[in-house]
């Protein structure tokens, strides 16, 4: 995989209108998130709709409180490993919300300015899939190549950015696994 004018080779492509400019063009944090629409429901097109704006509040009970939200991914790494790609890399996409990030002596807001958005299609309690660990890690690597400033050290969870707020990608995301898997695309 590889980025190409913000776009990663491979992925399906469904622009959202959800996204502007990032004010100063900085990348340099990877955000990792889970996403299930209906909750606990895996599969289908309502995710898609949800970051596209054609999210029907009628197609189930869930959805009328959330089809109004203007939110987005930069990518979606479905069960079986298809990254469904929403936004260029460089432009900022709506994911983070009321967020903090400790950047080394600083604390940082508006993380959306400088943050890279991946959902992962799970519910937090289901085990993510090896299909997706492979192609999160896979990337990842690509990210770090194409923008400098994203190391290892600058991948966290929205969890951790909200934590009052937001629990996911959950427990079930075995971050171990995933930097295993990292280690043997590399190799």
């Amino acid at each position: 995989m590889y980025i190409d004018d913000g776009w990663l080779s491979g992925a399906r492509r469904l622009s959202s209108p959800n996204q502007d400019a990032r004010p100063a063009g900085e990348v340099s944090l990877l955000l990792l998130h889970s996403i299930s629409l209906p909750p606990g429901v895996f599969g289908g097109e309502h995710i898609e709709r949800l970051f596209t704006n054609r999210l029907e509040p009628e197609a189930h009970p869930f959805f009328a409180a959330i089809a109004s939200l203007r939110v987005s991914a930069h990518l979606l790494i479905r069960r079986d490993g298809e990254c469904v790609q929403f936004v260029p890399f460089q432009a900022r996409a709506w994911h983070a919300g009321r967020s903090c990030w400790k950047d080394g002596a600083r604390e940082r807001r508006a993380l959306n300015d400088f943050a890279l958005g991946i959902e992962l299609e799970g519910d937090e309690v289901s085990p993510y899939t090896g299909a997706q660990y492979r192609s999160l890690a896979a990337v990842t690597l690509a990210l770090m190549a194409a923008y400098p400033d994203l190391d290892e050290t600058r991948i966290t969870s929205h969890a951790r950015v909200a934590p009052l707020r937001k629990s996911d990608p959950g427990p079930a995301f075995d971050w171990a696994y995933f930097r295993q898997e990292m280690g043997r695309i590399r190799f």
